[in-house]
C-alpha cells in the first residue's frame, strides 16, 4: 500500500511538471502566421478557450481552463479581439486575457488632409467597426461636440493606436480632443497683438498656411504675410481657400474665372478670414498662426523650388512675380 501511495505521488509530481513545463511552451511556433480571434462579452473561460481553438489556435482547451483555475484567473478574462503571436505561451496567453491586452491597429491622419479626406480613410480601414459611415458631418459632430457645428479643422494630425473591432467614434473623439488641447496650448503661448477674435478664428489661419506653405521653415513668414494683410485691412487672397469652396468642382488647375467666383470660403472675393478652417493643421502651423514672424511682407510667390520669394509693396511682387512665374 505504501508503494502505491508513492506511485500515486509520483505520478502527481510528474503531471504538475508536465502541466508547468506545457504552460511555458510556445503554442504556434516561431515563423508561423499571427492567428487573430475574439473573445465575446459574456464568456466564460471554457467558452473563451473554445473560441481561441475555432480561430484556429492550436490551444488546449482543458488544459487552459485548468491554468485559469490554479492561478485563480478564471472568472477575470476580457472580452475584446487579440492576436496571438508566434512563441506566446499558455501562461503568456492567459496573462493577455486578464490583462486585456488586445490587437493594437494604427490609423494615421496626415497634416493638411481635409476632414473629408480623413473620413475616407476612416470608412475604409477594416480593423474599425464603422459606426458613423452613415451619418453626415453634422451629425458626426452632435456625438463628439456641443460647441462646434462644423468638423472641419477640428481634428489634430497623428497616429492613432486602437484595439480591433474598436467604435471608428473612438478615433474622432481622440483626434478632436487632442486638437483642442494643442490648440489651447498654442492659444496661451500667442503673441498678444494678433487680430484673432477667438482660438478658432486662429485655427482657421493655421489650416491656410498648412496649405500655403510648400518649405516647413516659411511657415511663420506666410503666416506674418497673412496677419499683416488681415491688420492692413486687404484681401487675404490665398488659392487654397478658393479651392476649397470649389469642392468637387476643382479639377486640379485654378482659372481666373474661379478667383472671381463668390464662395463663402473665397478670400479673392471676401475680406477677412473664410468661415471655417479648410485643412487639418499640424503642430508647426498652429504655432505660426499664433506666433508669425515679425515682417513687412504683404506680398509673396512661388519660386518654383518649394520656396517663396516676400515683398512689402506691389512692385516687388510683381517683380517677383515676372521672375518666378512668367517664364
Amino acid at each position: 500500500m505504501k508503494k502505491f501511495f508513492t506511485l500515486i505521488i509520483l505520478l502527481a509530481i510528474a503531471a504538475a511538471a508536465a502541466f508547468v513545463f506545457w504552460a511555458q511552451q510556445p503554442i504556434i511556433q516561431n515563423g508561423q502566421p499571427v492567428i487573430d480571434f475574439t473573445i465575446n462579452p459574456g464568456s466564460g473561460v471554457r467558452s473563451s478557450m473554445q473560441q481561441i481553438e475555432k480561430a484556429g489556435a492550436p490551444v488546449q482547451p482543458f488544459l487552459m481552463m485548468v491554468l485559469a483555475q490554479v492561478t485563480g484567473n478564471s472568472t477575470k478574462l476580457k472580452a475584446g479581439s487579440y492576436e496571438l503571436k508566434p512563441g506566446t505561451t499558455p501562461s503568456r496567453l492567459l496573462t493577455q486575457l486578464v490583462r486585456g491586452e488586445f490587437a493594437q491597429e494604427a490609423l494615421t491622419v496626415i497634416e493638411g488632409w481635409t476632414f473629408r479626406q480623413m473620413r475616407e480613410v476612416i470608412n475604409a480601414n477594416p480593423a474599425l467597426k464603422h459606426d458613423t459611415a452613415s451619418l453626415s458631418d453634422q451629425e458626426l459632430m452632435a456625438k463628439i461636440s456641443s460647441d462646434y457645428k462644423t468638423p472641419e479643422g477640428l481634428f489634430y494630425p497623428d497616429t492613432y493606436m486602437f484595439a480591433k473591432n474598436s467604435s471608428d467614434l473612438l478615433i474622432y473623439k481622440q483626434a478632436h480632443n487632442l486638437m483642442l488641447k494643442r490648440l489651447n496650448e498654442a492659444w496661451l503661448a500667442r503673441n498678444p497683438s494678433l487680430p484673432y477674435a477667438s482660438p478658432y478664428e486662429a485655427l482657421i489661419m493655421a489650416s491656410i498656411v498648412e496649405k500655403e506653405t510648400g518649405k516647413k521653415s516659411e511657415r511663420t513668414m506666410i503666416a506674418g504675410v497673412f496677419v499683416n494683410r488681415l491688420k492692413k485691412g486687404m484681401l487675404l487672397q490665398t488659392d487654397p481657400t478658393v479651392i476649397y469652396g470649389m469642392g468637387d468642382s476643382f479639377k486640379g488647375n485654378i482659372r481666373k474665372r474661379d478667383l472671381l467666383t463668390d464662395t463663402p470660403h473665397n478670400t479673392y472675393t471676401r475680406a477677412g478670414l473664410p468661415p471655417t478652417p479648410i485643412a487639418l493643421p499640424g503642430t508647426e502651423s498652429l504655432h505660426a498662426a499664433m506666433n508669425p514672424a515679425a515682417t513687412d511682407a504683404v506680398y509673396f510667390v512661388a519660386r518654383g523650388d518649394g520656396s517663396s520669394q516676400f515683398s512689402a509693396n506691389l512692385d516687388d511682387h510683381n517683380n517677383a512675380v515676372n521672375k518666378y512665374q512668367r517664364k
